[in-house]
């Protein structure tokens, strides 16, 4: 993966300052060609665009580099018009910023860290294709057990959250495992906990969690998931489809 395609870095008045955008294009196509994330608010024509969390946590973290501990809280969303910095505020602790110092995301990192852009690289990868199976292959079954569902017609998904802990950085061809998920109810919504392994070439190497928020969600009806989880599909066979 060539994340420099999927971003772009501009110039700024402040020569120290290295900045950089997205373009809804760009967006939609790490979505869909990356992240195999089909969800209608990523699209380059959607009146709700936004760029996906998980292109800003890739980028974040070519730029960060990467250590052993990582947590990031996402903070808000970002449209197309946008020039993005990483504010430093100490050796732990980093924000993506915009040009009026909105934050939008949040990072704390501790332990060994490397800039090792094809080790990283990797890992980003991996983890961004877990987080793109999210719906439905896990989430819909994790919400059918408490007899929950999406809402068709306004389902609310919210990134929250991501955090990793590795044991080492010896991650060469790492890989990303699903470890199980819990549903948490919290006031009217529910959060949904995502664990997965870190797996390397002689097993287990680390552990992390992803955090989402889910609202409006109503009694589970199996024919109105189907139709929720058929229409996702849809959307994903047609798109390969044009791409072939």
């Amino acid at each position: 993966m060539n994340l420099k395609h999927y971003y772009s870095e501009s110039s700024s008045n402040n020569s120290e300052l290295e900045q950089f955008s997205f373009t809804k294009q760009q967006a939609c196509d790490f979505a869909k060609s990356v992240a195999n994330d089909f969800n209608a608010i990523h699209d380059a024509d959607s009146s709700r665009f936004c760029v996906p969390g998980d292109l800003l946590f890739s980028v974040v973290l070519s730029k960060l580099g990467l250590s052993q501990e990582v947590t990031v809280n996402f903070a808000g969303m970002i449209n197309d018009d946008r020039k993005l910095h990483i504010a430093q505020l100490d050796e732990s602790h980093a924000q993506l910023q915009d040009q009026d110092e909105k934050c939008y995301l949040k990072v704390a990192h501790q332990g060994q860290h490397t800039f090792d852009q094809a080790l990283i690289s990797n890992l980003v990868q991996e983890y961004v294709r877990f987080s793109g199976q999210n719906f439905p292959h896990i989430l819909e079954p994790l919400l059918k057990q408490h007899d929950l569902m999406l809402n068709l017609n306004r389902p609310l998904v919210i990134y929250e959250s991501m955090s990793l802990h590795l044991d080492s950085l010896e991650l060469e061809d790492a890989s990303i495992e699903f470890a199980g998920g819990e549903l948490v109810p919290e006031g009217k919504r529910y959060i949904a906990l995502l664990n997965f392994k870190v797996m390397g070439q002689n097993g287990q190497v680390g552990i992390g969690q992803k955090r989402m928020v889910l609202g409006k969600l109503l009694p589970f009806e199996q024919a109105v998931s189907d139709e929720l989880v058929q229409k996702y599909t849809n959307k994903r066979d047609l798109y390969l489809a044009n791409k072939a």
